[in-house]
């Protein structure tokens, strides 16, 4: 009976030392992180599709408004990422890696990072894949095709 209670107990000081390590786990479907009341639209060309299976990423170069590169103070490509939902739900609703092949050009509305930095999660705004030349009037829903999956 001893032996009984003192494995009890071990489980579940094991239990609750368990719990303590799922917490984080749970912080990264947080989205504190982002600035919710700002949103931000933009266009650029597809470098890195991430597909996750609680959160994929589309990494993409910024372009202007002919479509040429915009270039930060060194010369080098801005780039910025946006998060969106689970890869199988995105999936579902056609944003997958074979149809945003790289190189493809993408409008973005995102809700970008509170600290700065250029990323963000996916605004009501949704993405448009604009092919790989930009239209004239820009990669707009009017000049795409436009994909709205969910945040979370």
């Amino acid at each position: 009976m001893k032996n009984i209670k003192r494995f009890t107990g071990a489980a579940f000081v094991g239990a609750v030392a368990l719990g303590g390590f799922a917490a984080p786990g749970d912080a990264h479907h947080s989205f504190a992180m982002y600035d919710r009341g700002k949103t931000e639209t933009l266009t650029g060309r597809l470098s890195r599709f991430v597909p996750g299976a609680n959160h994929a990423q589309l990494h993409f170069e910024l372009i202007d408004a002919n479509g040429e590169p915009v270039l930060d103070d060194n010369g080098k490509p801005v780039t910025w990422g946006v998060e969106t939902g689970p890869a199988a739900m995105i999936a579902r609703q056609g944003v997958t890696v074979d149809a945003f092949p790289l190189g493809t050009i993408i409008t973005v509305s995102l809700n970008p990072l509170r600290d700065g930095r250029p990323f963000g999660v996916l605004a009501d705004g949704g993405i448009v894949k604009c092919g790989t030349a930009l239209p004239d009037g820009g990669c707009t829903p009017d000049t795409g095709e436009l994909f709205m999956p969910a945040n979370n």
